[in-house]
C-alpha cells in the first residue's frame, strides 16, 4: 500500500535520524567530531514529488548520478533552495547543463571535462566546488583516475579558475569483504596526505567523499568527510545498482 505524504515524511525523517546517529556513532568510534562528516543524500531514481517531501524532512542537498535526471529535477523543483551535487560521470557535451544549476561536481577525472566545464561556468558567471574522482579499486569498469595518475593530473588544474578544487571522491569495491573495501578508503587517505603537501597553491584536498549506504561507517573510520547515502534514506531502488554505477552487480 502506498504511503500518503505525511507517512512518507515521517519515514524519511526516521531514516535520516537513523543514518545521522550511525554517523555520530562511527565518528565517536574513530575519535572524530561528527560535525566533520557531511551527509549527502543521493536521490537518483527518487521522484520529484518524493524529493519535495525529503526537502521538508531536511534534505537540502541532493546528489544525482545522471546529469539529465538532475537537470529535469532541478527545473521541476526550482522553487526550492536545493543544492545539487553531480556525483556521476560527465560527458563534455553535458557540461553546459551542469554549469547552469549544479553547486558541486564530484566526478572530475578528465582534463577535457575540466576545460569544457570551466568554460561553461565562466559563460554563466559561476564557480562550483569540484572533487577529483579516483578509481581506488582498480576495476576497469569504474570511472576515475588511477591513483598513480592523480598527482600529475591535479598539477594541471589551477588554470581552471571556475573549478574550486575541494578534495577527492571514490567508489570502493562492492564487496562483503570489509578488508577489501577498507583498503580502497586507506588508499584515498594516503593520496590525500600526499596532495596536502604537494598540490599546487589554491587547490584544497581537505575533503574525502567516500562511503555509501553499505559502507559509510568504514569510510568514516578512514577519514571520509562526505558520505553519499541513498537507499538507507529513501529505500531500495527499483533497478539494481549496476544500472547506475558501473562495476556493481
Amino acid at each position: 500500500m502506498e504511503l500518503n505524504e505525511e507517512q512518507q515524511l515521517n519515514e524519511i525523517k526516521t531514516n535520516l535520524a537513523t543514518v545521522k546517529q550511525r554517523i555520530i556513532d562511527a565518528c565517536k568510534q574513530a575519535g572524530r567530531d561528527p560535525a566533520s562528516v557531511r551527509l549527502l543524500p543521493v536521490t537518483k531514481t527518487v521522484s520529484p514529488e518524493r524529493l519535495r517531501i525529503a526537502y521538508a524532512a531536511g534534505c537540502i542537498e541532493m546528489g544525482e548520478n545522471k546529469i539529465q535526471e538532475a537537470r529535469e529535477k532541478s527545473e521541476v523543483l526550482q522553487d526550492l533552495n536545493i543544492k545539487w551535487s553531480i556525483i556521476g560521470h560527465l560527458q563534455t557535451n553535458k557540461a553546459k547543463y551542469l554549469a547552469r544549476f549544479a553547486n558541486e561536481f564530484q566526478a572530475l577525472d578528465s582534463l577535457k571535462v575540466a576545460e569544457e566545464l570551466d568554460k561553461r561556468l565562466q559563460n554563466e558567471g559561476r564557480a562550483i566546488d569540484v572533487y577529483v574522482q579516483v578509481n581506488s579499486s582498480g576495476e576497469v569498469s569504474k570511472f576515475g583516475l588511477p591513483p598513480e595518475a592523480v598527482k600529475d593530473f591535479v598539477k594541471q588544474l589551477p588554470v581552471f579558475s571556475s573549478l574550486r578544487i575541494k578534495g577527492l571522491m571514490t567508489l570502493a569495491i562492492f564487496s562483503s569483504d570489509h578488508d577489501r573495501v577498507r583498503q580502497c578508503f586507506i588508499k584515498m587517505r594516503e593520496i590525500q596526505a600526499i596532495l596536502r603537501q604537494e598540490a599546487p597553491a589554491g587547490l584544497s584536498f581537505e575533503e574525502l567523499s567516500m562511503g555509501m549506504s553499505g559502507d559509510y561507517e568504514l569510510a568514516i573510520a578512514e577519514g571520509a568527510t562526505v558520505v553519499r547515502v541513498g537507499q538507507a534514506i529513501f529505500g531500495k531502488r527499483p533497478l539494481p545498482d549496476s544500472h547506475y554505477w558501473p562495476g556493481l552487480g
